[in-house]
């Protein structure tokens, strides 16, 4: 497996780094719906009608994983799909029972770790087969807005999907099936879970690894290209009926007791907006559980405290230039969360305007200014 320390603290096999090798690029061609049956596996078929149809995926009991040795738990939507290699050989079958063999493999060796289960929520083998790795990970797959917490890129188990390819790709490159097979899945999972495809990273990104390889690392961003040429260009369009909101056509992010961040001192702010009385420190304690439960009752809502579709869209506040207060330092302080630098003083002035502009442009969104539902929801997600 590729060479990191994972959340569980413990050291994965070791790589030796050599020269890039200069190897033909090749992309697999995919049509406009974006559908591609790959190696030939048993469907697991998505609920609901997506623009891009979900490729074939081997569960866990389907190449006869090993139950799993722990408890697995979910997390909620993910901000990253990591893309790894498996450090393994390039010389095995692309056959489907050699599929199930490097699977079986793969959770031998994370067993060996001292892991609870395979680290990785999907392997995609040299014969284009994909697998899941973890499980849950259908499970998850199926929700659409969870996925299991898993053991492949350390400090970001929680918030990153992991996906190994078969092969040592330092000097070597990926089979065409294995590229295929790869797009295809990511396509799905960017719809699935709302993500645009910068959300495409290396494990290398993420800490000093080699991983994914010196030759496969540079193509990154060609899968980006060559999953967003699947997904139509741009951002991938969110599926109908997200989350607990059956009418809600933005993928809105779910935040719960215990959750920290830029969200978090979103969540507190339009909070403070509607009228509750809270501090404002990122953190998502007892105080802000009881303003959230408080806010909830007086709309009318679920009173449960996790602040999902339904509660966000109560929460939003439509703001345009000139508007103040509590709403807009909220806003501004989202937007510095993805890399504008605004004052957070609660006036949507020109530079507040500059910045919602081209973060609608990045986005893929109507370039207006005006700060409603959708611009709202892509500010939280991930």
């Amino acid at each position: 497996m590729c060479d990191a320390n994972n959340a569980d603290g413990i050291p994965e096999k070791t790589e030796t780094k050599r020269g890039i090798s200069r190897r033909g690029l090749f992309t697999g061609v995919l049509g406009a719906a974006g559908f591609l049956a790959v190696g030939g596996a048993s469907v697991v078929n998505a609920p609901g009608a997506f623009a891009v149809s979900r490729p074939s995926i081997i569960s866990t009991s389907g190449w006869g994983a090993a139950a799993a040795r722990g408890s697995i738990s979910m997390s909620s939507t993910p901000r990253n799909i990591v893309v790894h290699h498996m450090a393994s050989s390039n010389s095995t079958g692309t056959s489907r029972s050699a599929a199930l063999a490097i699977a079986k493999q793969v959770q031998g060796w994370h067993f060996a770790n001292g892991w609870v289960d395979t680290g990785q929520h999907f392997s995609v083998s040299r014969g284009g087969y994909i697998l899941e790795g973890r499980h849950r990970t259908i499970e998850g797959l199926n929700n659409g807005s969870v996925f299991p917490v898993g053991a492949h890129v350390g400090g970001h188990n929680s918030t990153s999907l992991g996906i190994e390819t078969e092969g040592n790709f330092m000097s070597t490159q990926p089979t065409t099936a294995e590229w295929n097979a790869l797009v295809a899945l990511i396509a799905y999972l960017c719809q699935t879970y709302g993500l645009g495809v910068n959300s495409i990273k290396g494990h290398r990104d993420f800490g000093s690894t080699s991983c994914p390889g010196d030759a496969f690392y540079p193509r990154l961003q060609e899968l980006r290209n060559a999953v967003s040429e699947v997904l139509g260009g741009g951002d991938v369009p969110p599926p109908p009926g997200d989350g607990d909101d059956p009418v809600t056509s933005q993928p809105w992010p779910m935040v719960k007791n215990g959750a920290r961040g830029f969200r978090v001192t979103g969540l507190q702010r339009l909070l403070k907006h509607h009228g509750q009385s809270l501090g404002v420190d990122g953190v998502f304690g007892s105080e802000t559980l009881s303003r959230v439960r408080s806010f909830q009752k007086a709309k009318g809502l679920v009173v449960d405290g996790a602040v999902g579709p339904k509660t966000w869209k109560a929460l939003s506040v439509l703001l345009k230039n000139g508007a103040r207060g509590n709403a807009v330092s909220s806003l501004q302080g989202i937007l510095n969360s993805r890399g504008q630098s605004l004052a957070v003083d609660g006036s949507f002035g020109p530079a507040t305007l500059t910045a919602v502009k081209s973060f609608q442009k990045a986005r893929g969104l109507a370039v207006d200014g005006v700060v409603g539902d959708v611009t709202w929801s892509h500010g939280l997600r991930a």
